[in-house]
């Protein structure tokens, strides 16, 4: 088995063991009238949340010197829990039989909101400190994790089927809550070099998103010359 098989093959596995899990909250929140609309729409309330409070902590950083680290943690507590709203709202839509093309597109439109709100609120974080690269970093990741979507959409309107690479939206969204949530414990623990951390995970979003935009690009190629 190739890796890639193995990959898609462990995150199928992963996929259906959450949905074993959130299986029996989904059909509560479908027996109290929840639509998968509603889900999507309370999950990107949580991101921006979420986002407000990395806000909040640039803020204060900013104007005390102090970085209120407890602030930078709950933050990526709340992002990271409110991305599972996206998981939520297809499994509401699927076993509730209330799946519609209006749906999808809702569902899409706002992930890219929830992505571009939760980096722009690193964004705003690293630039209180007085230090422009690491927003210049994430400005990268953003602009990496906009043409990955971008790419297999238009491919899609091509009919091209393009989920090829490795730093899809799940990935991304697991990487800028660690980041974020590491950056917090260790500069709740005292560690000098905490926004380290975070300016990593966003330099490994922007370094593979945008490989994963190009791999895609190559690959509408191949497709398109066959």
């Amino acid at each position: 088995m190739s890796v890639k098989d193995t990959a898609k093959s462990t995150r199928d596995a992963l996929q259906h063991g959450i949905y074993c899990v959130i299986n029996p909250f989904v059909r509560l929140l479908i027996k109290c009238g929840v639509t998968p609309n509603m889900v999507t729409t309370i999950g990107m309330l949580g991101q921006v949340a979420g986002a407000a409070l990395l806000i909040r902590a640039g803020f204060v950083a900013g104007r005390t010197g102090m970085v209120p680290y407890n602030l930078v943690t709950l933050a990526g507590i709340v992002i990271i829990a409110f991305s599972l709203f996206d998981m939520l709202d297809g499994q509401v839509a699927r076993l509730g039989n209330m799946a519609s093309k209006f749906g999808a597109m809702y569902d899409s439109v706002l992930d890219r909101y929830c992505e571009l709100i939760s980096l722009g609120g690193v964004a705003y974080y690293f630039m209180q400190f007085g230090e422009l690269w690491p927003a210049l970093i994430t400005y990268m990741a953003v602009i990496g994790s906009l043409l990955v979507s971008y790419v297999r959409a238009r491919a899609e309107g091509l009919g091209i089927e393009c989920k090829v690479g490795f730093m899809q939206r799940p990935e991304r969204v697991v990487v800028t809550c660690i980041g974020v949530i590491a950056t917090g414990i260790a500069g709740e623990c005292g560690a000098e070099w905490a926004n380290w951390i975070l300016i990593i995970a966003m330099t490994v979003i922007a370094v593979f998103a945008n490989m994963t935009a190009a791999a895609r690009i190559q690959h509408c190629r191949r497709a398109m010359q066959q």
